[in-house]
């Protein structure tokens, strides 16, 4: 069997597009226990990766200042980043540490002076205009793709084929690398178990998941789709993709290098 390609010149990350930070034009608002803590109509963006996740920064003026906040440190300190951190508390819920006000930001992120931002994952709701926004704020830079291909896909996972279609669905999505869905008829659900595994996506939606039966820990959580996915992603509805991280995939008969990003192992 041939051994997959793993190289740096394979690693993905989203391309460096202008601005940085930017006015959303979009209504967000955050809702922790029953009350909305910040309501915007100008929120600014910051989009980063790695370690960060685009996030939303709100003027102090569009944050509730009567739902009680302590600061956690004192006056005059502030973390790495020129951040003042805060423990939000609403009726008998409380989140320590997990809001945040830029105080002394470094020059690149200037704009966000006095601006006022969250632990995404400790709030209870996010939204933009009407609609709730799972995991962080979406990417107007990022885009998802969807094409339908008679590209002949073979799946192999320690050496027996797992999956081969001639009718998969190419996902495109920006700054990550392609994903292959397949139909389930044409995988071979039997070398699968379904696992209890859910994870959110912004731009696709919820996704569950299956292990590989005969790759122990390696092919844990190694298959995913979207039984009811977001509207803007109709296309890959009921489909299975697998990390091409983890498996030895072929694309018209040639085998591709493993990219490496976040999901490899």
């Amino acid at each position: 069997m041939s051994t997959p390609l793993s190289t740096p010149q394979n690693t993905f990350a989203p391309p460096a597009v202008e601005p940085r930070i930017a006015l959303s034009p979009r209504w967000i608002r955050v809702k922790f226990g029953d009350a909305i803590i910040a309501d915007s109509k100008r929120a600014l963006l910051l989009r980063e990766y790695g370690p960060g996740l685009p996030a939303y920064y709100f003027p102090r003026a569009d944050v509730r200042v009567d739902v009680p906040a302590t600061h956690v440190l004192a006056a005059d300190a502030c973390d790495a980043r020129g951040f003042h951190h805060w423990t939000v508390r609403v009726g008998n819920r409380v989140a320590e540490n997990a809001a945040w006000v830029v105080v002394h930001p470094s020059a690149e992120i200037a704009a966000l002076r006095d601006h006022v931002s969250f632990t995404w994952g400790r709030m209870d709701a996010w939204y933009e205009e009407e609609e709730e926004v799972f995991v962080h704020a979406r990417d107007p830079y990022a885009r998802v793709d969807v094409l339908p291909s008679s590209r002949h896909v073979r799946i192999v996972i320690d050496g027996q084929i797992v999956a081969e279609t001639l009718r998969p669905w190419l996902l495109f999505e920006t700054g990550l690398p392609t994903r292959y869905y397949i139909p389930p008829d044409d995988i071979r659900m039997d070398l699968l178990d379904a696992t209890s595994l859910t994870t959110r996506c912004p731009y696709k939606g919820i996704a569950r998941y299956w292990s590989a039966k005969h790759a122990g820990k390696a092919g844990s959580n190694i298959v995913w789709s979207y039984p009811d996915p977001i509207a803007e992603c109709p296309k890959i509805r009921g489909l299975l993709s697998f990390f091409n991280e983890r498996v030895d995939l072929y694309l018209d008969g040639e085998i591709q290098p493993r990219p490496l990003t976040p999901w490899s192992r």
